[in-house]
Formats: structure tokens, sequence, C-alpha cells
């Protein structure tokens, strides 16, 4: 269950809110939530490196290092689109909204593993953070953004006062973003050459959450369904991150 090159690592856990405003923003600040609560139960510990509130509630996006054995091995089951559907809180009609909200997870890579960033590639940009942190955080322009011209990927991170420590982290983040990149290119030129198709594609939906009309959690690769939904934004992953960990070692 555990046989990938980077299982044992720690992981570096993305959510981002899809299309849908306060009520998408909001579940991903559920979603956060319960991968905190899931970490909480393994005695992982959990740094929130980066993260973006939502406009009047919730997250836009928030980055997350989960640090304990395995972590990565457990987590890349949770890689995809997760769907919410309920009643809007936000909604004064009462109305039942869809939200989507998508989850990316990254191996904490080792240090003798080389990527290298040509610093002419790179742009870095200071500023002030804007999540909690006391006053000292949002009174200096102390947290971190890298932009990679090449491919355009973003890392943020303002979890340290320090800048310095910040912009390690930040290029710790690019590193494994890259990394992850080319492999996934190496994999995608492996399967046009084998004629491999994947039933479940990188960032499709992977499991719904529905409160109303009925209460139900279901992943969409595995068929493993909950009906205590109540349980599983607590934290209780345990299931469908086994019953993935089974399917995948059946594809293989």
């Amino acid at each position: 269950m555990f046989s990938g090159e980077h299982d044992n690592s720690n992981a570096m856990l993305t959510i981002h809110a899809g299309a849908g405003g306060t009520e998408a923003q909001d579940w991903t600040d559920i979603l956060l939530r319960m991968y905190l609560r899931w970490s909480e139960k393994k005695k992982f510990s959990a740094d929130i490196l980066d993260l973006q509130p939502g406009d009047e509630a919730g997250v836009k996006s928030v980055t997350v290092m989960i640090s304990g054995k395995y972590a990565y091995g457990y987590l890349r089951s949770e890689m995809g689109i997760h769907r919410l559907v309920r009643i809007s809180p936000f909604d004064a009609s009462g109305r039942r909204h869809t939200s989507f909200a998508s989850v990316f997870v990254f191996p904490e890579l080792d240090d003798d593993i080389e990527v290298e960033i040509n610093d002419k590639d790179i742009r870095v940009d200071t500023y002030r953070a804007s999540g909690a942190g006391g006053q000292h955080i949002n009174k200096t322009s102390s947290a971190i953004r890298i932009t990679h011209i090449p491919t355009n990927i973003v890392v943020q991170c303002q979890n340290e006062r320090s800048q310095h420590r910040n912009k390690d982290t930040a290029m710790k983040m690019l590193k494994t973003r890259l990394y992850e990149r080319e492999q996934g290119l190496q994999q995608e030129q492996h399967d046009e050459i084998s004629g491999e198709k994947k039933e479940i594609a990188w960032g499709s939906q992977i499991r719904s959450y529905v409160m109303q009309p009925y209460r139900l959690v279901k992943d969409h690769r595995t068929n493993q369904e909950s009906g205590n939904v109540d349980a599983v934004l607590d934290g209780n992953l345990y299931p469908f991150i086994k019953a993935y960990l089974l399917w995948q070692g059946n594809q293989k």
C-alpha cells in the first residue's frame, strides 16, 4: 500500500476554492478543518504555511505542511476535486448549492534530490501577511511569493516572522512543485506510448459530500460510502484512505 517512492515523506497539502464565491470559500475552510482534525487523530504535526482568507468568510486557498510517518502515502489519496451539496447558510432563500474545492498533495523532498532552479527564472515578491498571527506579522512585509516564470507556478509562505525563513520554505515548496510537474510529464509520456487510459484523471472529481436532501459521503473511485457526514468532516478519513490504497494496488 505504501510502495510509492515518496510515500514515507511529509506532505504539503494545498486546498483551493472553486467557483461559487463565499459558499466555495467556506467549503475550503471546512476541508481545512477536516485535514487538521485527521492530522490530530494521527498525531501528525500540521503547520499552515500560507492562508488567503475569503472575502466574507472561509478561505480562498491554504497550504499546510503535514509531518508524520507516511503522511504523503496517506494523503495522496485525497488529491482531486471535492464536491459539497448542501443548503447554503449564505443564501437567504435557503436554496441548495453545489460547491467545489481542489486538493493537491505534494511530498516534501529530501535534500539529496536536486532540482535546478535558475535565479533568472524566478520573481520574488514580499507582502504583508494577511492571516492571523498577531500584530508583528501584519506590520512587516515578511510574507514571500515566488513565481517561476517558465511554468507560471506560484508559491507563497507567510508562516514565519522572518522573511528569510519564509523564502527558504517557499523555495522548498517550489522545488517540490517543479519535481512533481516533471514526474507528471514523464508519466503522461509513458501513458501515451503505452496507450494506457486512466479512468481517474488528475484533478477530476473524486468525492462528494451530500448534506441535503440526504446525507452521504461517497468516493467515486472506490465507491466507499459513509452516511455519517459529520464524522468524516471531523477527520474520520481512514476508511476512505484505506479503500483508495487497496483500490490503487488492485489497479496496478
